[in-house]
């Protein structure tokens, strides 16, 4: 296949107002991560009605223009499983485009798979294969060869196709309007994860009382701004399972510290006493000042009404082609059975009845609220019953009302 290798500022500029005409553009990057605070961009692979071209980021550093003509424009911005590549937008231009299609999301309101792989995409709607090589790949290293060049631009040649064959499956079964808030939520999420702090992501704070959360969002900022000034991955300076055990023992005494397994290292050892003083901040502060405890349901009818509904959906969604996955998981079903739940002074569930304190769960919002709403309500009520019709069919459950 032919493609442009675009290796300087004026012809990068010249391109950029080439795809403005265009009324679609899909594009996909090649990154490092594993050794920098931020992913390292070295390559952008765009496709349009015009052709094919790749943007050598290691020879033409400043891409903004390339982002700020993305954002700009009324055409259509195609990408699979673009949060790497809308990352990299915001970070540029501190904006996202305005007509996003991206072919993971619709494929899974496709009842495809979700989350699919690019290549699992290619085969099922154009029945072509793509090539696995070349995933290890260090994308900093020049030259680049051509084996390396054609893999790459692999990931944009089929975009386009697997837009128009999916636009049409979501327009057939009456889902554009779904397409099109899914996708307006991914980027409000998107948006909000990279300008708000991400401490809660710190694995293993989940049963921890709220003075240890504390000592976990103090320790999370100075290992964010340690990271920041090292141009490091913030795990490989502090890992999370030690900012865990920091926070359950709760002390600001150096000893105590040094003694946690783990942080023998020479570079922590030298900022053991900054350490110990995010400890202490964290251990002086309010107690009203203490981060909230996360809201976990873990009581045993909420376990079985989580399985119970669990596979009601999965059945619905097979038949209704639409991933489960998309729609939600069994921590959403949980979330969404604790809100639609009153107990009153019987003690008996009174169903149809959400409690408005309550933030408003996944499942009891937009689209999914009208795919799942009424058949959970019906499923609690008693009102939809579910029995095992085929045991070797792909669907075994029959809901019955």
């Amino acid at each position: 296949m032919n493609y442009e290798s675009i290796t300087t500022d004026t012809r990068l500029g010249e391109f950029c107002k080439e795809f403005a005409a265009c009324p679609w553009i899909a594009l996909d990057t090649e990154f490092v991560s594993e050794s920098t605070y931020r992913p390292e961009l070295c390559l952008i692979q765009v496709s349009t009605p015009r052709g094919l071209a790749m943007i050598d980021v290691m020879v033409v550093p400043d891409v903004r223009p390339f982002w700020q003509a993305v954002v700009d424009g009324t055409h259509e911005t195609i990408v699979h499983a673009g949060r790497g590549e809308m990352e990299f937008c915001l970070q540029a231009v501190d904006r996202l485009p305005k007509n996003l299609f991206d072919v993971q999301l619709a494929a899974g309101l496709a009842g495809i798979e979700y989350p699919a792989g690019y290549g699992t995409l290619v085969a099922k709607l154009l029945g072509e294969s793509s090539p696995k090589h070349e995933t290890r790949t260090d994308w900093r290293k020049r030259p680049l060869s051509k084996r390396q060049l054609d893999y790459a631009v692999l990931d944009v040649y089929y975009l386009g196709l697997i837009r128009d064959r999916l636009y049409a499956l979501l327009q057939e079964l009456g889902r554009l309007a779904w397409l099109e808030e899914e996708t307006a939520a991914w980027c409000d999420e998107l948006c909000r994860a990279t300008s708000s702090e991400r401490w809660r992501r710190v694995s293993g704070n989940s049963g921890l009382d709220q003075r240890s959360l504390a000592i976990v969002h103090e320790l999370w900022k100075w290992r964010e701004g340690e990271a920041q000034h090292r141009d490091q991955p913030p795990r490989r300076v502090l890992r999370d399972d030690l900012i865990i055990e920091l926070a359950k023992r709760q002390t600001a005494d150096v000893k105590r510290i040094r003694a946690v397994r783990g942080l023998e290292r020479g570079d922590l050892l030298r900022k053991i006493n900054d350490i110990a003083a995010c400890i202490q901040r964290a251990l002086a502060l309010p107690a009203e000042q203490c981060p909230p405890r996360a809201p976990r349901e873990s009581t045993p009818q909420l376990s079985v009404l989580g399985q119970f509904l669990f596979s009601a959906l999965g059945s619905v969604c097979r038949q209704a082609h639409l991933a489960p996955n998309l729609v939600g998981g069994p921590n959403d079903i949980r979330d969404w059975i604790g809100w639609r739940l009153a107990a009153p002074a019987s003690g008996h569930p009174a169903v149809g009845r959400p409690d408005p304190a309550r933030r408003l769960p996944k499942l009891a919002s937009g689209w999914r609220a009208e795919f799942v709403g009424r058949l959970f309500d019906d499923l609690l009520s008693g009102k939809t019953a579910v029995r095992i019709g085929d045991p070797a069919s792909e669907s075994p459950l029959i809901l019955e009302g």
